[in-house]
Order: C-alpha cells, then structure tokens, then sequence
C-alpha cells in the first residue's frame, strides 16, 4: 500500500489517464476526489472504487470557484489533502492559420491556468501535509504537431510552472512539485479522435514503426503506474523534475522517416 491513507484530488478522472490514475490510487490505500464533466462516467467510476473511496465533483476547472470546491470537498469528506493530481485536459486541433485569439485562450485556460489555479488554493491544505503536486503533461511540451499549436504551447507552459513550483514550494512549504509528459496513449478520448479523422476501428493494430517502435502504443494503466512513484513517499525529496513517458526519444517533433502520418 504506498499510497495508505493519503487523500488525492485527481482532475479529468472520469475517463482515460485521469481515471486509470485514481484507480491505482485506490488500489494503493489512497481516498480520491473524481473531477470531470460526465455525470453518468463520474458515476460508474464512483461505483466501481466504493463510495467510502471515491467522492465525485462534476465542473468546468475554468468555473469561478471550482478550485475551492474541490479542495473543500477533498477535506469534508476525507479530512485533509495529501495531493492534487492536475490531469484534465483540452485537447483540441488547431494551427497558426486556424487558431483565433479566443480559442488560444480557452486552451490556456483549461491547461495551464486552471493547475495554477488548484494548486493556489490547495496550498494551505497540502502545507499541513506536506503534499504533492503532479502535473500531467505530454511530450507535445517541447515543440508540439504543427496542428496542436495552442495545445503544446499550454503543455510547455505547464512545464515551466512545474520548474518553478517544484522550487519555490519546496523551499517554502514542503510541497512537492513533478510533472509526467506522457507520449501516445491509447484513451477512450483518443481512440474516438481517431475514427473522427478517417481512421478505421482496428487503427492501433496498424502503426507506422517510427510512432510505435513496439508495435502499439501507450496504455492509461502504464501512465498510471509511473504517476504512483511520484506521489508515494518512495520518491523522496524530489521536486520540479519533467519525466518523458515514451517509447523513443523526444525533443520537439519526430517526422515520419518512410513519409507515413498519422491524423491529429
């Protein structure tokens, strides 16, 4: 049990990464806050982890207040907070032709301002607990897809905070502060993204070897898995560390060497 007793908000946990993540918290002794916006998959997650583990929060991260309600319930129903998982998540095409001012800003807002946001107001809480941050982010942080531009630009953004966070709060409060950039991970989310862009249902049985030295791509339970060091005691002092979670290197964009793609 190396997560025996802690209390973790985790966001965006209703689906994918976000939920493969609150379940191993679970199976690890931890009490988790599900956060996301479907009602009905918020539920069924509750369920299948027990109400005496999980307590359910449905809101836009971006919603005045949001940040505080999810601390307040983590605390009234558990008792205190331990960690603030920030996982959740718009992940939307968009380039330098095509990205309008207003929509920039909405990825901003859900990806970068609203970690900041619940790590503010978690700040006390995980003072007295001497807490944990982790922040989700993707490889798409160092440079990105020419058609995710807003998209890696918040995740870089993400990175920086983690840097600065993992400092600043350390030295300060006693809080760790780390990030994971996961590569491509085979979600609920991104399997539909896929069939919305012309590809068939049997599309990861398929990949181009230069995306998928393995022969398939990431699953949410491996992402898991890597998130639990970094919210168990077992990593230590460590803060403002940026971990790239991918089967071959990464830095900026890899292009295809035999002139195959894959959609956005």
């Amino acid at each position: 049990m190396r997560l025996k007793d802690k209390v973790i908000i985790v966001t965006g946990s209703c689906t994918g990464i976000g939920k493969a993540i609150a379940s191993q918290c679970v199976a690890e002794g931890a009490r988790v806050v599900i956060h996301g916006l479907e009602q009905d998959l918020g539920e069924k997650v509750v369920s299948e982890l027990g109400s005496e583990n999980a307590e359910l929060h449905i809101e836009d991260l971006t919603t005045e207040g949001c940040p505080e309600r999810l601390v307040e319930l983590a605390v009234s129903n558990f008792g205190k907070l331990d960690a603030v998982v920030n996982n959740a998540a718009m992940v939307a095409s968009g380039n330098i032709h095509t990205t309008d001012e207003a929509f920039f800003n909405r990825i901003l807002a859900v990806n970068t301002m609203a970690p900041f946001r619940l790590i503010q107001s978690a700040l006390s809480r995980l003072t007295e607990t001497r807490g944990t941050v982790l922040n989700i982010g993707s490889v798409n942080a160092w440079s990105g897809e020419p058609d995710l531009l807003p998209y890696s630009v918040s995740k870089g953004a993400l990175m920086t905070m983690t840097r600065n966070l993992g400092d600043t709060l350390m030295r300060e409060n006693g809080i760790r502060v780390n990030q994971i950039n996961p590569g491509w991970v085979l979600t609920e989310n991104e399997a539909q993204r896929k069939r919305e862009h012309g590809l068939s249902d049997d599309w990861p049985s398929d990949l181009p070897k230069v995306y998928a030295p393995s022969g398939r791509i990431l699953k949410p339970e491996e992402i898991a898995m890597a998130a639990i060091y970094w919210l168990a005691e077992e990593s230590g002092p460590i803060s403002g560390q940026v971990v790239d979670l991918e089967q071959h290197p990464f830095i900026g964009r890899n292009p295809p060497k035999d002139n195959t793609t894959i959609p956005t």
